[in-house]
C-alpha cells in the first residue's frame, strides 16, 4: 500500500467531533481561562475593588505591576523584579499580555501563540513568587503551599493542553482562524 492510501491520522478537531463532550469540555475550560485572564485585565485597568482598588486602577494613573512586583521579598530574582515594579514598559507588556491572552482564549484563536505567551507570563510570575523558598528575606514563612506544582504551573499546563487539543474549534472561531491563508502558511499561528 502506498503512503497516500494509508489512513490519515485524525486531527484534534475531528476527534472532538467524534466525541462532542470532549470538545465542549475543552471549550468550557478555554472560556473559563479566558475569563480568568480577562478579569485580571479589567481589575487592573479599572480597579474592580478585589485585587485592585479603584484609586489604583491603571486608567486612574495606577501601575498594574507596582503592587505585586514591589512586594517581591525573596528569591534569586527579587531585586530584578522589584526594579521592574511600576516601570511603564512592564505595565504595558503585562496589560497587553493579559488582554491578548484573554481575547485569544475567549475567541478560540491563536492558541499556540497564546500558550507560549501565557506560559512565559506564568513562568515570570512563578519566578517572582519563587515558591521554592520557605522563608522570605525577613525570615518569615512565604506561605508557599507547593514549591513546584502551584497555580502558575497549572495555568501554563492548561494553556498548552488547550493549544494542543485545538480547543478553539468548539464555541470559538478556531476553525475559521485555521482556514485563513496567513494561518495556513504559518501553522505556528494556530
Amino acid at each position: 500500500m502506498s503512503l497516500h492510501h494509508a489512513e490519515r491520522p485524525q486531527t484534534t478537531a475531528e476527534a472532538q467531533v467524534e466525541n462532542p463532550a470532549t470538545g465542549r469540555a475543552l471549550a468550557v475550560l478555554r472560556i473559563a481561562m479566558g475569563l480568568l485572564f480577562g478579569w485580571a485585565f479589567l481589575d487592573k485597568l479599572i480597579g474592580l475593588g478585589y485585587a485592585t482598588r479603584a484609586e489604583n486602577a491603571w486608567l486612574d494613573g495606577g501601575s498594574p505591576t507596582k503592587g505585586f512586583l514591589s512586594g517581591v521579598d525573596h528569591g534569586p530574582f527579587g531585586a530584578v523584579f522589584r526594579s521592574w515594579a511600576g516601570q511603564g514598559w512592564a505595565d504595558w507588556l503585562f496589560m497587553l499580555g493579559l488582554a491578548g491572552i484573554a481575547a485569544a482564549l475567549l475567541l478560540g484563536v491563536a492558541l499556540r501563540v497564546t500558550a507560549v505567551a501565557g506560559s512565559l507570563m506564568m513562568l515570570l510570575m512563578w519566578a517572582a513568587e519563587w515558591p521554592l523558598d520557605r522563608h522570605n528575606d525577613a525570615g518569615e514563612l512565604t506561605r508557599s503551599t507547593n514549591p513546584l506544582i502551584e497555580y502558575h504551573v497549572i495555568y501554563a499546563l492548561v494553556l498548552v493542553v488547550l493549544a494542543v487539543a485545538g480547543a478553539g474549534a468548539v464555541w470559538g472561531l478556531g476553525k475559521r482562524w485555521a482556514d485563513l491563508d496567513v494561518v495556513r502558511r504559518n501553522p505556528w499561528l494556530r
